[in-house]
């Protein structure tokens, strides 16, 4: 008795399932030429700003390691006079602040001046590989949205010219214009909220990459500093 009662609900369950997914393949074919493009479109807008995020996440922060011994090794080695053991570290660590204290490094003997011009051009190409993409994804943050309305107008425009060209205007005749603009209204307000989130936690990130680089370049130019005192 109790097999055949979970058999029974299970063929429920796998109906109800099989009609939600008719309705929706449904409401996608009813939707017409225009409103299958707009949802196209919204799915390549969420591809997109997934892939940047995590893609632009995993090298931000890898970018943000650094060895809290570095400096001090920086600074050893410049204080004995090593300057090439001091480069060698430099270039065996991957991250923004060891490329711009070994552009500091390469201008050793030059007046201070120009060795913290070489260290700022250099931190500001490293900015703008950090910042990679971050405008694409700030555009999907506006565009998804307007996307979403334009969908919705569209969809009202459907629904008012079927109601105009029946006789008898049931709510099937108005279903498939109505449900694209709602859908299309919600997944531009979905993609556009989760562009912008994660536009503002790469920007946060960004910035913490940042003080860190300034802090390193401020140590560096001090340590370049002190043999003069």
């Amino acid at each position: 008795m109790l097999n055949q009662m979970l058999l029974l609900f299970q063929t429920a369950e796998g109906l109800e399932r099989q009609e939600e997914s008719q309705s929706l393949f449904n409401i996608l074919v009813d939707s017409g030429i225009l409103g299958i493009i707009i949802y196209i479109i919204m799915f390549v807008l969420f591809v997109i700003s997934v892939y940047i995020f995590f893609e632009r996440y995993g090298a931000i922060k890898r970018a943000g390691k650094v060895d809290n011994n570095f400096m001090n090794n920086i600074r050893a080695n410049v204080q004995s006079g090593n300057i090439q053991g001091a480069k060698a570290l430099c270039q065996t660590t991957d991250s923004p602040v060891a490329r711009m204290v070994e552009k500091g490094l390469q201008r050793i003997g030059k007046p201070l001046r120009d060795i913290d011009a070489a260290i700022e051009n250099v931190g500001n190409l490293e900015i703008f590989k950090l910042e990679k993409s971050l405008s694409t994804l700030a555009s999907i943050a506006g565009a998804a949205p307007m996307i979403g309305f334009f969908g919705t107008v569209t969809g009202m425009i459907a629904a008012f010219y079927n109601m105009s060209t029946q006789q008898n205007v049931t709510p099937s005749v108005l279903a498939g214009g109505i449900y694209t603009a709602l859908i299309t209204t919600a997944m531009g307000l979905a993609i556009g909220i989760l562009a912008f989130v994660g536009y503002n936690i790469l920007v946060a990130n960004v910035e913490k990459v940042v003080f860190k680089m300034e802090r390193s370049t401020t140590e560096f130019m001090d340590l370049l500093q002190e043999p003069s005192n």
